[in-house]
């Protein structure tokens, strides 16, 4: 008991001391916020790159940043990664949402920073392009995910996919490191 007590920074019971000025919020919570912060963050990135990326540069050429390497390119896609599954934008909604409700309800659970960050990061991602799905056309739940980053030889992306790419990285090295959503480190 006294080992949950000190991961969930619950004080013992008779435990007159005042807690430092850091720890006015319950550790859990502060990482609720650093999940938030991160979502937010990245969420907004997101949306005013592609609001950006709508107003100024679609049906313009494509604007060259590291010559043939890297551009800038407005591109429409319904599918998933790579374009794929054009024709199950519906299903990909579905499968945002229902990302976006698993990580709500994990973050109840939530007492490690790292995974708070990786799980902001999906989350921010998430809704990106959840937004687009459903707000863009050709209509609700059917529209299409603005990309804009266009690497050569390599799919055309935004930031709300980097942010999901940069989480799930992050999750899985977490994973191998053995730390837990909670904080418990494996030592297997």
């Amino acid at each position: 008991m006294a080992e949950a007590e000190r991961i969930i920074g619950t004080p013992e019971v008779g435990d007159d001391t005042q807690p430092e000025p850091e720890a006015a919020l319950p550790k859990g919570r502060r990482r609720i916020v650093a999940l938030l912060v991160v979502a937010i963050l990245a969420y907004l990135l997101d949306l005013g790159s592609k609001m950006l990326v709508v107003a100024k540069l679609e049906h313009q050429a494509p604007i060259e940043v590291i010559g043939d390497l890297l551009k800038f390119e407005a591109v429409r896609n319904p599918g998933a990664a790579f374009g794929f599954g054009e024709a199950f934008t519906i299903i990909f909604t579905c499968i945002a949402a229902g990302v976006i409700v698993v990580i709500v309800r994990l973050a109840r659970k939530l007492y490690s920073l790292p995974w708070a960050i990786a799980l902001g990061l999906l989350l921010g991602g998430a809704l990106g392009n959840l937004t687009d799905r459903i707000f863009r056309s050709p209509g609700v739940f059917q529209g299409a995910v603005v990309d804009f980053i266009a690497p050569a030889h390599f799919a055309v992306f935004n930031l709300a996919d980097s942010a999901i790419v940069c989480g799930g990285i992050l999750i899985v090295l977490l994973s191998f490191k053995g730390l837990d959503p909670d904080g418990t480190v494996h030592k297997d």
